[in-house]
């Protein structure tokens, strides 16, 4: 999927949660969702009603967008996309001492970047993106 909507985003998460829990397998991207779900035991509540919360609005703390950014975050690690990302994030997991922890700066690099993207109506600026890793690997 490479523009999917809100809803096969959301769909892909309730999906691969109901099968963990089933103990079915998890094909493709399910696998890296479901670790994702896991490092978020805060959202398991939101994946196990479906029904009440495919539709939801959210303003603020949209546990969907987060975890989604988590899985393009891994996706781009797993092939080094932005060239040099992975060595970037492996010298934020130095830093933190914390996989998740540096993946939580990560995203908020990755955040960023999508929403001066959007802001700008251009496309994504790999290189800013770089930047701001290693700016944050730094402090």
């Amino acid at each position: 999927m490479f523009n999917p909507t809100r809803e096969q985003v959301r769909d892909t998460f309730f999906q691969a949660w109901r099968k963990y829990r089933a103990g079915e397998p998890l094909v493709g991207i399910e696998a890296i969702a479901v670790d994702v779900v896991l490092a978020h035991p805060e959202y398991h509540a939101v994946l196990d009603e479906p029904q009440r919360h495919r539709e939801r609005e959210y303003s603020e703390a949209n546990p969907f967008l987060h975890m989604s950014l988590h899985l393009a975050l891994e996706e781009q690690l797993s092939i080094d996309q932005p060239p040099g990302i992975a060595a970037h994030f492996n010298t934020l997991i130095a830093r933190l001492g914390d996989r998740h922890a540096a993946l939580h700066e990560a995203v908020e690099c990755l955040a960023e970047m999508i929403w001066r993207s959007q802001r700008d109506n251009a496309p994504p600026d790999g290189a800013a993106y770089l930047d701001c890793l290693a700016r944050r690997a730094r402090k």
